[in-house]
């Protein structure tokens, strides 16, 4: 059996709409689903304005753009995250400054972060991670206690909750992402979702190139960084699913939570914390043994299971190293989940067979695994 680490599913209006699209003629940025789906996202995260935009990444550096960062100044955030997350405070001259995670939830350690405040911090970017939040009680008493921005990075936060509210419905503006492997997906595609009107006119601006009046006239530097009328139909008819995908994705966890508990050699994800429900957008497990993660993705493999390593931090990345950041920075949690850290085959795709076969093959790679010590 191949059991791919992810798999889609678009058999709702999604061919539909995309022959709408096409027998219309509206296939650019300008057509009807970009403003309809903007709406409807936004609505769906508790904000009143979406700004759909051509991926995550590209959601981030408008975020980060609106702040206006200049050299020197300081940003707050995880050590464990996607590299995405740097590229434009970098950009702007700025410097990240990071914060380890917590060993159970796997999200930012907020009890570090005011050690890390100085007269140059600027902002706080929180990432939620792999399916449970960040604790936004103690980010929001934080932004508001030293008068920092806030952006809320809720690309793997589709349909989870903090204490009952919406993830995307915090700080400033909030971003997502709509890759396939994302609970809504368009294929590519991102959104940043705000309540604040001028950030909303500026950010669409952003997207597309800063134009003026006269239109060919541009005051400022933006990008190209619109979403077609076509990735906008199939994130419509995404969004009507939305409720269906967030059950799966929590009985998916559910199930291997049965299949795999009891393993003593892997740490399972926390399923709630005091604040949340798991939403499960990936499901991932943390060796307990000496086998790494890459050790297991290669044994799993040869089962044909696709599986991904968690994310590498920050502070090893050669290529931000190579300029000079993170000198002699360790931090041990990440440090850890990146060695002995993967996600098993989660998709909405997936089929209950398959997770089965999934976990029974898990179970058999880790009874054939010479013994080893408790990490």
């Amino acid at each position: 059996m191949k059991v791919p680490v992810n798999r889609p599913l678009l058999n709702g209006n999604e061919s539909a709409y995309l022959m709408e699209c096409i027998s219309t003629g509206w296939i650019s940025s300008e057509g009807p689903f970009v403003s309809k789906f903007e709406s409807e996202f936004a609505a769906k995260v508790g904000r009143e304005f979406g700004i759909a935009v051509s991926n995550g990444t590209a959601a981030l550096d408008i975020a980060f753009e609106l702040i206006d960062l200049q050299p020197g100044d300081e940003v707050i955030i995880p050590a464990f995250t996607i590299i995405s997350c740097v590229h434009q405070i970098i950009r702007r001259g700025a410097i990240p400054v990071l914060i380890d995670c917590d060993s159970n939830t796997w999200n930012m350690d907020t009890a570090l972060i005011e050690s890390r405040i100085s007269t140059r911090t600027r902002a706080i970017l929180v990432v939620h991670i792999y399916g449970l939040p960040t604790n936004m009680a103690d980010i929001e008493r934080i932004t508001q206690q030293h008068g920092l921005f806030l952006i809320e990075d809720a690309a793997e936060a589709h349909g989870l909750s903090f204490d009952g509210r919406p993830c995307g419905s915090f700080g400033d503006v909030s971003t997502f992402s709509f890759y396939p492997n994302k609970l809504i997906t368009t294929g590519e595609g991102g959104m940043l979702v705000t309540n604040n009107p001028e950030l909303s006119n500026r950010a669409k601006a952003l997207r597309n190139l800063c134009f003026s009046q006269p239109r060919y006239v541009h005051e400022q530097l933006g990008w190209n960084y619109r979403m077609t009328n076509i990735q906008a139909a199939i994130g419509v008819a995404q969004l009507e699913r939305w409720d269906e995908f967030l059950a799966r994705k929590k009985a998916i966890g559910a199930k291997y939570n049965s299949l795999l508990s009891g393993l003593d050699q892997i740490q399972l994800p926390l399923s709630s914390t005091q604040h949340a429900e798991n939403v499960y957008w990936v499901y991932g497990i943390v060796m307990r043994n000496d086998a790494d993660g890459n050790t297991m993705s290669e044994l799993l493999a040869a089962k044909g299971i696709g599986t991904r390593n968690f994310f590498c931090p920050m502070h090893l990345q050669p290529a931000l190293l190579r300029q000079g950041l993170f000198a002699q920075e360790s931090y041990p949690s990440a440090e850890f989940l990146w060695k002995y850290g993967i996600y098993l085959p989660s998709g909405v795709g997936i089929t209950d067979e398959e997770i089965e076969y999934v976990s029974h093959s898990l179970n058999s790679v880790l009874a054939n695994l010479a013994p080893g010590k408790f990490l």
